[in-house]
């Protein structure tokens, strides 16, 4: 998992300050939550998911396409 969320900050460009930024942690949580020193929470994934725009499960290594699923219900 920590190799996909590297992986997807650097094909980004933002550096681990930038993206602790966005999320709104400090870099050296991200660092530990990157590295995997912390555990991924629910709210980082989230997080990471509408900044890059992928699904959650590409994140976590379950599927290779990013393609997020459709909202369910009509709801946008």
């Amino acid at each position: 998992m920590t190799n996909r969320v590297k992986e997807l900050r650097e094909d980004h460009d933002y550096t681990q300050q930038q993206l602790a930024e966005k999320i709104g942690i400090t870099q050296r949580k991200y660092s530990y939550l990157e590295t995997g020193t912390q555990p991924l929470t629910a709210d980082f994934l989230v997080a990471l998911a509408d900044i890059y725009d992928v699904s959650i499960d590409y994140i976590l290594l379950c599927t290779d396409t990013p393609r997020r699923y459709p909202p369910r219900g009509g709801r946008k």
